[in-house]
């Protein structure tokens, strides 16, 4: 997994099939000290996630496996998940806290 911030969006007039509806956002990736690392890129964004979210995202077959409603979709790089709380030790091992809140999950 990898950590993008959001910097904009993406508007494709046409779509490979499957993909019609899918947000595409223009995401910096980020290294484990949330520098950036390489050029923008774009992401399937299946998580809702706005312009300078911290997110979390992943490439190749799991970006694809992340699309809702389809079984294969021709993605490389997705958003699944949006960070509310990162912690980083002084040994740089992370420390990961749910907030508690209203999900599906909690």
């Amino acid at each position: 997994m990898l950590f993008g911030r959001v910097h904009g969006t993406a508007v494709c007039t046409i779509k490979y099939p499957g993909t019609e509806g899918v947000k595409l956002l223009v995401v910096q990736p980020l290294n484990k000290r949330l520098e950036p690392q390489g050029g923008l890129v774009v992401a399937a964004d299946v998580v809702e996630a706005g312009i300078g979210d911290l997110c979390v995202m992943v490439r190749s077959r799991e970006a694809a496996l992340a699309m809702r409603d389809v079984t294969f979709v021709p993605v490389d790089l997705a958003l699944v998940g949006i960070v509310d709380e990162l912690e980083v030790r002084p040994d740089e091992d992370f420390d990961f806290k749910l907030l508690p809140g209203n999900t599906q999950f909690t």
